[in-house]
């Protein structure tokens, strides 16, 4: 994983006149394309018809029955309500977490805000235990940060 490329690669993305979710579907290939660790990469979005409910957006990998998640449910719901990254080592000892796949061993949610307010999240699934390093949360982090800007 060369972070100082995809960082590059990301704000050429965003500076591109493609429209919000074709950036977003550009930026989860990236990532799940350059970092080993992440099968499933993809966002989640505040619904704009249906308080505290996230819905499917952009993603890569096996397609997931779990479209819509409401506030406060799994791991993804969870960080919608609190605002916090989640990183989920051992899926297997999280008890609210939502099984997408039985390949899924960890996970990484980072929410990301538009004016103080939560409009979406990242979230990355990997197939392995103890994944998430903390390079990659830290590369997820100023991804979402600059994600902002698209929303």
């Amino acid at each position: 994983m060369n972070t100082d490329q995809i960082k590059k690669d990301v704000r050429n993305i965003l500076n591109s006149a493609k429209e919000r979710d074709e950036k977003l579907q550009e930026i989860a290939e990236l990532l799940n394309n350059n970092v080993a660790e992440f099968n499933w990469t993809g966002f989640y979005i505040s619904s704009e018809t249906e308080e505290r409910m996230l819905e499917l957006g952009p993603f890569v990998g096996e397609t997931t029955d779990h479209t819509r998640i409401p506030y406060g449910t799994g791991i993804c719901g969870q960080a919608a309500e609190t605002l916090d990254t989640f990183v989920v080592q051992d899926v297997s000892e999280a008890d609210n977490y939502l099984a997408c796949s039985m390949d899924v061993k960890s996970e990484l949610v980072v929410p990301i805000m538009k004016d103080g307010e939560f409009v979406a999240e990242l979230d990355i699934d990997s197939h392995t235990k103890n994944a998430i390093t903390d390079e990659h949360q830290l590369l997820c982090e100023w991804i979402c940060k600059e994600l902002e800007t698209v929303f």
